[in-house]
Protein backbone atom coordinates (compact mmCIF):
# COMPACT_ATOMS: atom_id res chain seq x y z
CA UNK A 1 0.00 0.00 0.00
CA UNK A 2 1.33 3.59 -0.60
CA UNK A 3 0.94 5.74 2.10
CA UNK A 4 1.70 8.66 0.20
CA UNK A 5 -1.81 8.42 -2.03
CA UNK A 6 -2.98 9.34 1.50
CA UNK A 7 -3.14 13.09 2.45
CA UNK A 8 -5.56 13.70 5.82
CA UNK A 9 -7.62 16.49 5.15
CA UNK A 10 -7.23 19.71 7.06
CA UNK A 11 -5.03 17.45 9.37
CA UNK A 12 -2.96 20.45 11.71
CA UNK A 13 -6.41 22.60 12.15
CA UNK A 14 -8.20 19.27 13.58
CA UNK A 15 -5.08 18.26 15.74
CA UNK A 16 -5.26 22.16 16.99
CA UNK A 17 -9.12 21.92 17.68
CA UNK A 18 -8.92 18.82 19.86
CA UNK A 19 -5.14 19.83 21.75
CA UNK A 20 -6.47 21.54 24.42
CA UNK A 21 -8.71 18.84 25.16
CA UNK A 22 -5.62 16.12 24.97
CA UNK A 23 -3.07 17.97 26.27
CA UNK A 24 -4.72 18.01 29.60
CA UNK A 25 -3.14 15.82 32.57
CA UNK A 26 -4.80 13.70 34.27
CA UNK A 27 -5.04 10.98 37.06
CA UNK A 28 -6.08 9.20 33.37
CA UNK A 29 -4.33 9.43 29.97
CA UNK A 30 -7.17 10.93 27.84
CA UNK A 31 -8.50 8.77 25.54
CA UNK A 32 -9.39 10.25 21.92
CA UNK A 33 -11.59 8.60 19.49
CA UNK A 34 -11.60 8.39 15.52
CA UNK A 35 -14.78 7.55 14.28
CA UNK A 36 -13.67 6.99 10.86
CA UNK A 37 -10.39 5.31 11.07
CA UNK A 38 -10.03 4.76 7.23
CA UNK A 39 -6.40 4.71 6.33
CA UNK A 40 -5.22 5.72 9.63
CA UNK A 41 -3.83 9.36 8.77
CA UNK A 42 -5.44 11.19 11.24
CA UNK A 43 -5.23 8.14 13.86
CA UNK A 44 -1.47 8.02 13.19
CA UNK A 45 -1.06 12.13 13.53
CA UNK A 46 -3.48 11.71 16.71
CA UNK A 47 -1.12 9.47 18.51
CA UNK A 48 2.39 11.20 17.34
CA UNK A 49 1.04 14.68 18.23
CA UNK A 50 -0.10 13.86 22.20
CA UNK A 51 2.18 10.82 23.31
CA UNK A 52 0.17 10.44 26.30
CA UNK A 53 -3.37 9.70 24.69
CA UNK A 54 -4.88 6.42 24.18
CA UNK A 55 -6.77 5.80 20.88
CA UNK A 56 -10.36 4.21 20.03
CA UNK A 57 -10.45 3.64 16.19
CA UNK A 58 -13.79 2.84 14.39
CA UNK A 59 -14.23 1.84 10.73
CA UNK A 60 -17.24 -0.67 9.37
CA UNK A 61 -14.49 -1.16 6.73
CA UNK A 62 -12.35 -4.61 7.47
CA UNK A 63 -9.70 -3.61 4.61
CA UNK A 64 -9.46 -0.27 6.30
CA UNK A 65 -8.97 -1.90 9.72
CA UNK A 66 -5.98 -4.37 8.12
CA UNK A 67 -4.45 -1.63 6.59
CA UNK A 68 -3.92 0.58 9.55
CA UNK A 69 -3.36 -2.32 11.92
CA UNK A 70 -0.61 -2.39 10.10
CA UNK A 71 -0.09 1.37 9.71
CA UNK A 72 -0.17 2.06 13.37
CA UNK A 73 1.46 -1.20 14.66
CA UNK A 74 4.43 0.88 16.57
CA UNK A 75 2.14 2.39 18.48
CA UNK A 76 1.03 -1.21 20.48
CA UNK A 77 -1.35 -0.92 22.83
CA UNK A 78 -2.25 2.68 22.97
CA UNK A 79 -4.63 2.47 19.84
CA UNK A 80 -7.91 0.10 20.18
CA UNK A 81 -9.34 -0.40 16.50
CA UNK A 82 -13.21 -1.42 16.21
CA UNK A 83 -14.82 -2.94 13.49
CA UNK A 84 -18.01 -1.24 13.72
CA UNK A 85 -20.09 1.88 12.21
CA UNK A 86 -19.40 5.28 14.07
CA UNK A 87 -23.51 5.62 14.89
CA UNK A 88 -22.17 2.27 17.63
CA UNK A 89 -19.54 4.62 19.49
CA UNK A 90 -21.54 4.24 23.40
CA UNK A 91 -21.59 0.48 22.53
CA UNK A 92 -18.33 0.36 21.89
CA UNK A 93 -16.69 2.35 24.73
CA UNK A 94 -19.03 0.45 26.76
CA UNK A 95 -17.42 -2.79 25.97
CA UNK A 96 -14.51 -1.10 25.95
CA UNK A 97 -14.61 0.21 29.78
CA UNK A 98 -14.69 3.41 28.95
CA UNK A 99 -16.30 6.18 30.63
CA UNK A 100 -16.29 9.08 29.02
CA UNK A 101 -13.79 10.66 26.29
CA UNK A 102 -12.06 13.96 26.06
CA UNK A 103 -11.65 14.28 21.93
CA UNK A 104 -13.99 12.61 19.09
CA UNK A 105 -13.13 13.14 15.44
CA UNK A 106 -15.12 12.43 12.29
CA UNK A 107 -13.82 12.42 8.85
CA UNK A 108 -16.79 11.82 6.47
CA UNK A 109 -16.94 10.63 2.87
CA UNK A 110 -15.48 7.58 1.07
CA UNK A 111 -11.72 7.50 2.30
CA UNK A 112 -9.14 7.68 -0.33
CA UNK A 113 -8.62 3.30 -0.14
CA UNK A 114 -12.45 3.37 -1.49
CA UNK A 115 -12.05 5.58 -3.97
CA UNK A 116 -8.55 4.73 -5.28
CA UNK A 117 -9.26 0.58 -5.40
CA UNK A 118 -11.25 0.33 -8.21
CA UNK A 119 -13.32 -2.91 -8.23
CA UNK A 120 -15.25 -1.14 -5.13
CA UNK A 121 -17.67 1.27 -7.57
CA UNK A 122 -17.23 4.56 -5.76
CA UNK A 123 -15.40 6.34 -8.56
CA UNK A 124 -17.50 7.22 -11.50
CA UNK A 125 -14.06 8.31 -13.33
CA UNK A 126 -13.15 3.90 -13.80
CA UNK A 127 -15.20 1.24 -15.08
CA UNK A 128 -15.93 -1.02 -12.06
CA UNK A 129 -18.91 -3.14 -10.71
CA UNK A 130 -22.05 -0.65 -8.79
CA UNK A 131 -20.93 -2.09 -5.18
CA UNK A 132 -20.56 0.69 -3.22
CA UNK A 133 -20.34 -0.86 0.20
CA UNK A 134 -18.45 0.52 2.59
CA UNK A 135 -18.32 -2.55 4.39
CA UNK A 136 -18.29 -5.38 1.98
CA UNK A 137 -19.86 -8.12 4.64
CA UNK A 138 -23.27 -7.08 4.67
CA UNK A 139 -26.03 -5.56 2.87
CA UNK A 140 -27.38 -4.49 -0.54
CA UNK A 141 -24.86 -2.74 -3.17
CA UNK A 142 -25.48 -0.06 -5.66
CA UNK A 143 -26.64 -2.11 -8.38
CA UNK A 144 -29.37 -4.05 -6.51
CA UNK A 145 -30.35 -0.65 -5.78
CA UNK A 146 -30.27 1.27 -9.44
CA UNK A 147 -31.88 -2.91 -10.02
CA UNK A 148 -34.80 -2.97 -7.86
CA UNK A 149 -36.18 0.26 -7.08
CA UNK A 150 -39.42 1.58 -7.36
CA UNK A 151 -38.67 4.82 -9.72
CA UNK A 152 -40.21 6.78 -7.28
CA UNK A 153 -38.02 6.14 -4.65
CA UNK A 154 -35.03 6.55 -7.47
CA UNK A 155 -35.97 10.18 -7.76
CA UNK A 156 -36.35 10.80 -4.26
CA UNK A 157 -32.77 9.36 -3.31
CA UNK A 158 -31.55 11.84 -6.35
CA UNK A 159 -33.07 14.59 -5.10
CA UNK A 160 -32.70 13.93 -1.13
CA UNK A 161 -28.70 12.86 -1.21
CA UNK A 162 -27.35 13.75 -4.64
CA UNK A 163 -29.50 17.19 -4.79
CA UNK A 164 -29.94 16.62 -8.51
CA UNK A 165 -31.86 18.60 -9.95
CA UNK A 166 -32.41 16.41 -13.41
CA UNK A 167 -33.66 13.21 -11.02
CA UNK A 168 -36.49 12.52 -12.96
CA UNK A 169 -34.71 12.38 -16.25
CA UNK A 170 -31.85 10.19 -14.96
CA UNK A 171 -34.44 7.86 -13.33
CA UNK A 172 -37.08 7.65 -16.74
CA UNK A 173 -33.51 6.47 -18.48
CA UNK A 174 -32.30 4.11 -15.81
CA UNK A 175 -36.41 2.47 -15.67
CA UNK A 176 -36.28 2.29 -19.05
CA UNK A 177 -32.56 0.72 -19.32
CA UNK A 178 -32.39 -1.75 -16.60
CA UNK A 179 -35.68 -3.37 -18.26
CA UNK A 180 -33.65 -4.17 -21.26
CA UNK A 181 -30.15 -5.66 -18.98
CA UNK A 182 -29.87 -4.85 -15.03
CA UNK A 183 -26.97 -2.47 -14.51
CA UNK A 184 -23.75 -4.18 -13.16
CA UNK A 185 -20.83 -1.89 -13.87
CA UNK A 186 -20.26 2.03 -13.53
CA UNK A 187 -19.47 3.13 -17.02
CA UNK A 188 -22.90 1.96 -18.24
CA UNK A 189 -24.50 4.31 -15.59
CA UNK A 190 -21.43 7.17 -16.29
CA UNK A 191 -22.77 7.18 -20.04
CA UNK A 192 -26.77 7.31 -19.40
CA UNK A 193 -26.26 10.18 -17.15
CA UNK A 194 -24.54 11.69 -19.60
CA UNK A 195 -26.86 11.07 -22.26
CA UNK A 196 -30.05 12.19 -20.27
CA UNK A 197 -29.08 15.37 -19.03
CA UNK A 198 -29.46 18.87 -21.26
CA UNK A 199 -27.07 20.31 -22.66
CA UNK A 200 -26.83 23.41 -19.77
CA UNK A 201 -26.55 21.01 -17.06
CA UNK A 202 -23.28 18.82 -18.42
CA UNK A 203 -21.24 22.24 -18.25
CA UNK A 204 -21.17 23.21 -14.99
CA UNK A 205 -20.07 21.45 -11.82
CA UNK A 206 -17.49 18.51 -12.72
CA UNK A 207 -18.45 15.19 -14.14
CA UNK A 208 -22.52 14.98 -14.12
CA UNK A 209 -22.31 11.60 -12.89
CA UNK A 210 -21.21 13.01 -9.47
CA UNK A 211 -24.26 13.81 -8.07
CA UNK A 212 -26.14 10.20 -8.42
CA UNK A 213 -23.13 8.32 -7.55
CA UNK A 214 -23.40 10.59 -4.00
CA UNK A 215 -26.70 9.83 -3.56
CA UNK A 216 -26.83 5.71 -4.49
CA UNK A 217 -23.15 5.34 -1.98
CA UNK A 218 -25.22 7.32 0.66
CA UNK A 219 -28.07 5.17 0.28
CA UNK A 220 -26.15 2.01 0.33
CA UNK A 221 -24.25 2.67 3.64
CA UNK A 222 -26.89 4.52 4.91
CA UNK A 223 -24.80 7.31 5.74
CA UNK A 224 -27.50 10.47 6.45
CA UNK A 225 -29.72 8.26 9.14
CA UNK A 226 -26.53 6.30 10.55
CA UNK A 227 -24.68 10.28 11.26
CA UNK A 228 -28.42 11.30 12.61
CA UNK A 229 -27.64 8.75 15.39
CA UNK A 230 -24.11 9.43 15.46
CA UNK A 231 -23.36 12.89 16.08
CA UNK A 232 -25.49 12.94 19.17
CA UNK A 233 -24.08 10.11 20.22
CA UNK A 234 -20.73 11.11 20.21
CA UNK A 235 -21.50 14.49 21.67
CA UNK A 236 -23.04 12.54 24.39
CA UNK A 237 -19.57 10.06 25.01
CA UNK A 238 -17.78 13.85 25.84
CA UNK A 239 -16.59 14.50 29.05
CA UNK A 240 -16.54 17.91 30.53
CA UNK A 241 -13.75 19.44 28.53
CA UNK A 242 -13.65 17.08 25.96
CA UNK A 243 -13.87 18.45 21.96
CA UNK A 244 -15.18 16.86 18.82
CA UNK A 245 -14.24 17.86 15.55
CA UNK A 246 -16.26 16.93 12.48
CA UNK A 247 -15.33 17.29 9.11
CA UNK A 248 -17.84 16.44 6.15
CA UNK A 249 -18.21 16.97 2.47
CA UNK A 250 -21.43 18.03 1.58
CA UNK A 251 -23.90 20.43 1.84
CA UNK A 252 -26.24 17.54 3.67
CA UNK A 253 -23.79 16.30 6.66
CA UNK A 254 -22.38 19.58 7.28
CA UNK A 255 -26.25 20.61 8.36
CA UNK A 256 -26.84 17.73 10.25
CA UNK A 257 -23.42 18.26 12.35
CA UNK A 258 -25.08 22.14 12.20
CA UNK A 259 -27.70 21.65 13.99
CA UNK A 260 -26.83 18.58 16.31
CA UNK A 261 -24.05 21.86 17.43
CA UNK A 262 -26.57 24.64 17.61
CA UNK A 263 -28.95 22.67 19.31
CA UNK A 264 -25.92 22.09 21.84
CA UNK A 265 -24.62 25.55 22.31
CA UNK A 266 -28.19 26.60 23.07
CA UNK A 267 -29.96 28.21 26.03
CA UNK A 268 -32.83 25.91 26.27
CA UNK A 269 -35.08 28.07 28.54
CA UNK A 270 -38.54 29.70 28.33
CA UNK A 271 -38.25 32.99 27.66
CA UNK A 272 -38.47 35.41 30.54
CA UNK A 273 -36.73 33.85 33.15
CA UNK A 274 -35.38 36.20 35.08
CA UNK A 275 -32.25 33.43 36.00
CA UNK A 276 -31.64 30.83 33.53
CA UNK A 277 -31.83 27.00 35.66
CA UNK A 278 -28.91 24.94 35.27
CA UNK A 279 -30.37 22.59 33.02
CA UNK A 280 -31.36 25.14 30.25
CA UNK A 281 -27.98 26.43 29.93
CA UNK A 282 -25.93 25.50 26.83
CA UNK A 283 -23.90 21.85 26.97
CA UNK A 284 -21.88 22.70 24.46
CA UNK A 285 -19.30 25.72 22.91
CA UNK A 286 -19.29 26.50 19.43
CA UNK A 287 -15.14 26.23 18.62
CA UNK A 288 -15.72 27.49 15.06
CA UNK A 289 -17.46 30.14 13.68
CA UNK A 290 -19.72 28.71 10.87
CA UNK A 291 -17.85 25.91 9.11
CA UNK A 292 -13.59 26.32 8.16
CA UNK A 293 -12.98 25.41 5.29
CA UNK A 294 -9.82 24.65 3.44
CA UNK A 295 -6.92 26.83 2.78
CA UNK A 296 -6.43 27.19 -1.16
CA UNK A 297 -2.70 25.68 -0.71
CA UNK A 298 -3.72 22.67 1.18
CA UNK A 299 -6.65 22.29 -1.87
CA UNK A 300 -3.74 22.73 -4.22
CA UNK A 301 -1.87 20.23 -2.50
CA UNK A 302 -4.61 17.41 -2.30
CA UNK A 303 -7.68 18.34 -4.50
CA UNK A 304 -10.11 15.68 -2.04
CA UNK A 305 -10.06 18.59 0.59
CA UNK A 306 -12.06 20.92 -2.05
CA UNK A 307 -15.43 20.16 -0.41
CA UNK A 308 -14.63 19.85 2.97
CA UNK A 309 -16.30 21.88 5.58
CA UNK A 310 -15.25 21.72 9.59
CA UNK A 311 -16.58 22.46 12.60
CA UNK A 312 -15.41 22.08 16.36
CA UNK A 313 -17.10 22.20 19.58
CA UNK A 314 -16.61 21.54 23.46
CA UNK A 315 -18.50 19.92 26.02
CA UNK A 316 -18.97 22.60 28.67
CA UNK A 317 -21.08 20.81 31.26
CA UNK A 318 -22.64 16.88 32.22
CA UNK A 319 -26.22 15.98 30.64
CA UNK A 320 -28.88 17.05 33.64
CA UNK A 321 -30.65 13.65 34.33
Amino acid sequence: MSQTRHVPVMLQRCLDLLAPALEATGPQPPVVVDCTLGLGGHSEALLEAFPEARLVALDRDKEALRLSGERLAPYGDRATLVHAVYDELPEVLERLGIPKVQGVLFDLGVSSMQLDEADRGFAYAQDAPLDMRMDQSTGIGAAEVLNTYPPGELVRILRAYGEEKQAKRIVSAVVREREKEPFSNSARLVELIRDSLPQAAKRTGGNPAKRTFQALRIEVNGELTVLERAIPAAVGTLAVGGRIAVLSYHSLEDRLVKQVFAAGAANTAPPGLPVVPERYQPRLKLLTRGAELPTEEEVAENRRAAPARLRGAQRIREEER
